[in-house]
């Protein structure tokens, strides 16, 4: 955790980088994006019991899990080649 004396050097710093006139409008644009996160967070949180499931339910569907073997081929690529490169021969 940051002591008194560190954050008044941390103040100090950023004054002098950004400037005085500058740090006002660095407030504005934290406080909006906190807004923001804040806002999105609580309808997630409403979306959420809407729908009568959380990520955290463990009642939840599991993942579909897809199982590649040796040999299988997923996609064909112009040039014979799997893996997006040159094709050989």
């Amino acid at each position: 955790m940051l002591g008194l004396s560190e954050l008044a050097i941390l103040l100090i710093v950023v004054v002098v980088f950004l400037g005085a006139k500058k740090l006002p409008d660095l407030a504005r644009s934290a406080g909006k994006a906190a807004r923001i996160l804040k806002s999105e967070t609580k309808a997630m949180k409403s979306e959420a019991k809407t729908s009568g499931t959380s990520a955290a339910d463990p009642r939840s569907p599991s993942p579909q899990v897809i199982r590649v073997r040796p040999g299988d081929t997923t996609t064909v690529r112009p040039g014979g080649g799997t893996d997006g490169g040159p094709a050989r021969s």
